[in-house]
């Protein structure tokens, strides 16, 4: 039987990502109206995904992009039940398409139990992604640090929304990492056990509910569910590093537009092994993906198929195990992207020198 895939996508942007399929509803509704009709579009057919070759084995998988009609905001506003129905009858779309595994992006691996009630309901597997997605988000963020040649034995870290499934991970693999973590989060008890358990390992950890210490910061994740920017120009340090791994994001635009002396990455581009057409424009360059798609593919490419990253509580072994299958069959970090647009070495050169004349 063919190995086969298919990963979930939502509207982010509202107006951008409904154009990329439907160019004249894009161009024509306002936003207030896609949100309200978002609530009565059925899941969405939205394209073959091809080519896809796993270097290891020569093994090719071929898999399906469908769409929960929902925006973020519609995801939020609406009871996590009507949430959970429609994602299913997403995964259940996928399913007629030949799908063996299922991965949720983006607000769909968030929204309620983190995919735990949507893997019960549906009779195939399902993934976040949400492993993968930390092990390319601490790679990608510690090769940028090495970049901007900040020292990690002496830096401070700090992990925004660090209470999360992905921040709970991330700040403890981080705080093993460098010198001082700050946890910050909106919910005290358990930014409490998080630090706690940290601690125990011997690392230097606090914990905080708002973003006030982030001038003292070198290195800052940002992996919340806001819907809000969160993390604004006067926040960050010259030289800091930031990888905003949340959609929408975590970062406020006016951080490009007035700080050329900090450098804000989205968390890493993944190059797919072989000649992979996705036959849709999610906004990466050709080639590239999310690490939460890549790692359905990984799963495809190992004929893997069980609920693998599901729920709030992502253990080291799942991390390293998909970071271990995706290096294996040749998914690589592929460069830096910065507000939706690649950067090159040199900007990131010049980056560090803007910074370095302000320290």
């Amino acid at each position: 039987m063919q190995d086969t895939f298919a990963f979930v996508i939502h509207p982010i942007d509202p107006k951008r990502d409904v154009a990329r399929k439907f160019p004249m509803l894009g161009k024509l509704l306002p936003v207030s109206a896609i949100h309200f009709f978002s609530t009565f579009f059925p899941p969405l057919y939205i394209s073959h995904i091809t080519g896809v070759r796993s270097e290891a084995t020569g093994k090719e998988i071929e898999g399906w992009f469908v769409a929960c009609p929902y925006t973020p905001a519609r995801m939020m506003s609406l009871p996590p039940e009507v949430v959970y129905r429609k994602i299913v009858q997403t995964g259940k779309l996928a399913q007629q398409l030949g799908a063996r595994i299922l991965g949720l992006g983006a607000f769909t691996s968030v929204v309620g139990d983190g995919g735990a009630t949507v893997a019960q309901r549906l009779d195939y597997p399902v993934t976040t992604g949400d492993s993968y997605t930390v092990a390319v988000a601490l790679d990608a963020t510690l090769e940028a640090a090495h970049r901007m040649q900040v020292r990690l034995e002496d830096a401070t870290a700090a992990v925004v929304g660090a209470t999360g499934a992905i921040g709970s991970i991330c700040s403890r693999l981080l705080a093993q990492q460098v010198k001082r973590t700050l946890l910050i989060g909106r919910r005290p008890a358990a930014l409490a056990q998080l630090q706690q358990r940290i601690t125990n390992k011997g690392q230097w950890a606090e914990s905080y509910t708002n973003v006030a210490k982030l001038p003292e910061v070198d290195i800052i994740i940002a992996v919340t569910s806001s819907l809000d920017t969160l993390i604004e120009p006067e926040h960050l340090k010259p030289g800091a590093v930031v990888c905003d791994v949340a959609r929408p994001r975590d970062v406020s635009i006016q951080v490009a537009e007035q700080r050329n002396d900090v450098l804000v990455i989205e968390g890493g581009m993944v190059s797919v092994p072989g000649k992979v057409n996705f036959n849709f424009d999610f906004g990466f360059p050709p080639g590239l993906a999310y690490a939460c798609m890549a790692e359905t593919m990984v799963l495809a490419l190992e004929s893997r198929y069980e609920n693998y990253t599901i729920g709030k509580n992502i253990t080291t072994e799942q991390v390293e195990t998909v970071r271990s299958l995706a290096t294996k069959h040749g998914f690589r970090l592929a460069g830096f992207r910065s507000f939706e647009r690649a950067l090159t070495d040199a900007e990131i050169e010049q980056i560090r020198q803007r910074a370095r004349a302000k320290q």
